[in-house]
């Protein structure tokens, strides 16, 4: 439950939140008609209100759609059997509240009521209003059919295969077909999975005996689709299907199993399929016996090989081996924030930078003279390489993508830029990172600030600095950039662990180098305890400080 404050914009918004959702129940529809309606996409955002939380399930109008309720076929996910002009319909009991059968037995969300205001949210906001940011604001973007990836443990009989998440604190695998925070493709894709083991008789995996074929699952919703209307393309999605496989390679004695799955899939949801509901089919291949998901050697099976999806502003391609952020429509909204807050023509360096999202976008939408991107693991090139192609060719700026570890030599990274971007894992920042930022000031004062790191690797000789620059992209632009000495002014911080964000945030503001500017909070998994943070910093301006000239005093005649 949520706790009652003393400051009045959380009183304010929990009484707006109780008179919101009230108002708006509806008459219960059948438990099909109810959850696909619920599932499927909004087509407007919310507009403003005075509250400092947006729900977006309350600032849309609602209508009830006349049909007569009947089960989707199995192989059709609810969206694509309803009428293009339907929208979501609130649950009787509450227009923000899950209704899932599989809560509490499933370990995916903590909190069945308020799914756009989570209870850490009345933390966040005071936090914030003590530190002297009374504006901060959430979003709770989309509340059901959120999540664009998902991986799925498989475990149990052929004939019935569980496939889902582990319950709490266990390894037992609780299966959750119509998952209410899975985007519908993707429970569509998972129960017509289930139709080709129980076909096939495909071995699920056995922890205990090390035993079975298929271990895992990990289904990727691509809404990128320029062939039909913009307002169409999140409800029509398509899944990208990785099969984790319990074999070395695809040359082991279950191979033909492997592809009979693959074919029965892309020949029921492919191209050809009675409904195009499959992107492409890969295979993975994992024989540890720790909880490691993915192995090293992927397949590429059947369909598209390039997966494409479009955020911030520009084209985006993701190997299914890349990290991806799982609510796609949230990350987006987080982009176009994260926008207003740097400078047009800005210098920018994007610290755990993956495939670099962040940054193309920045170096596309606010036009940067240069960028740099920063990531430690190495299989994000590929996708970097591809995104960098798509971008308009009359972009004219020097950008680059380093792999390298950010926590190394970081204030090398921090020379040249004007805004440092940092999106680190839920950890929170790397200990010397941290540092480095909280003495920029001091080191400002100091005539020896280090060279950049792409002037310096380009003066390095070394072997293994060599085979380093190899790894690395770099995008020419036309123009020729000075290369600047600067120490960057602003720090945008993107968090995923509230809990690390606190810790970093306070001891930035504690060196007195920073004072914290604008916060802003976004819903990425409604239904659980998590709160995404996008925080502005800016660097405290420290006064000139006039030396006096040595030597005598003239003495006076």
């Amino acid at each position: 439950m949520a706790k009652n404050h003393t400051p009045s914009l959380a009183r304010f918004s929990l009484v707006l939140d109780f008179i919101l959702c009230s108002r708006h129940q509806q008459p219960q529809p059948s438990y099909a008609c109810s959850m696909a309606l619920n599932l499927l996409s909004l087509s407007a955002r919310p507009s403003p209100t005075t509250s400092a939380v947006m729900c977006q399930s309350i600032a849309t109008t609602f209508s009830v759609l006349s049909v007569t309720p009947t089960p989707p076929s199995p192989l059709q996910p609810p969206l694509l059997s309803l009428p293009q002009n339907s929208i979501p319909m609130p649950l009787p009991s509450s227009s923000c509240a899950l209704h899932c059968p599989h809560f509490q037995s499933c370990s995916g969300c903590t909190h069945e009521y308020n799914l756009h205001h989570p209870a850490i949210l009345d933390e966040a906001t005071d936090f914030f209003e003590k530190l002297g940011v009374s504006d901060f604001n959430f979003d709770t973007c989309r509340l059901w059919g959120w999540r664009c990836r998902a991986k799925l443990a498989v475990r149990g009989p052929p004939t019935k295969p569980l496939i889902g998440l582990y319950r709490e604190g266990t390894h037992d695998v609780v299966d959750i077909p119509e998952c209410k925070a899975h985007h519908p493709s993707i429970n569509a894709a998972v129960e017509l999975l289930k139709q080709g083991m129980s076909k096939l008789n495909i071995e699920p995996y056995d922890e205990d005996q090390g035993t079975g074929e298929l271990r895992y699952v990990q289904m990727a919703v691509t809404t990128y689709n320029t062939s039909i209307p913009a307002s169409q393309r999140y409800k029509n999605g398509k899944v990208q299907v990785a099969l984790v496989w319990n074999s070395r390679n695809e040359n082991s004695p279950s191979s033909e199993k492997l592809n009979d799955l693959a074919n029965f899939i892309w020949r029921n949801g492919g191209v050809k399929g009675k409904v195009h509901l499959i992107h492409s089919i890969w295979a993975n291949f994992q024989t540890s016996t720790n909880n490691i998901i993915f192995g090293n050697r992927w397949r590429h099976l059947l369909g598209e090989r390039d997966f494409w999806e479009h955020v911030g502003g520009i084209d985006v391609s993701l190997a299914p081996s890349s990290f991806g952020q799982a609510n796609t429509r949230a990350f987006d909204f987080l982009l176009r924030k994260l926008h207003k807050y740097v400078p047009s023509g800005a210098s920018v360096v994007d610290l755990y930078a993956g495939a670099g999202v962040i940054g193309l976008s920045l170096a596309t939408m606010r036009k940067c003279r240069s960028v740099k991107c920063v990531e430690v693991n190495k299989e994000s090139k590929v996708s970097f390489e591809k995104t960098a192609a798509r971008l308009p060719a009359t972009l004219d700026s020097s950008i680059s993508w380093h792999h390298a570890d950010a926590s190394k030599e970081p204030l090398s990274w921090l020379v040249g830029s004007d805004v440092v971007v940092v999106d680190p894992p839920r950890k929170g920042l790397d200990l010397s990172l941290l540092d480095t930022l909280r003495s920029l000031s001091s080191l400002e004062l100091k005539s020896n600030l280090p060279e950049s790191t792409s002037a310096k690797a380009e003066n390095e000789k070394r072997p293994w600095i060599l085979r380093e620059r190899e790894t690395s992209v770099q995008v020419k632009s036309c123009t020729v950039q000075e290369e600047s000495r600067s120490l960057p002014e602003t720090l945008i911080y993107i968090s995923c662990g509230w809990d690390s964000f606190k810790e970093d945030c306070m001891s930035l503001l504690s060196s007195k180098a920073w004072y914290l500017d604008k916060a802003h909070g976004f819903n990425f998994f409604p239904g659980t305890q998590s709160i995404e943070i996008l925080a502005v910093f800016k660097r405290v301006s420290k006064p000139n400080i006039k030396r006096r000239k040595s030597g005598k005093k003239k003495r006076p005649s």
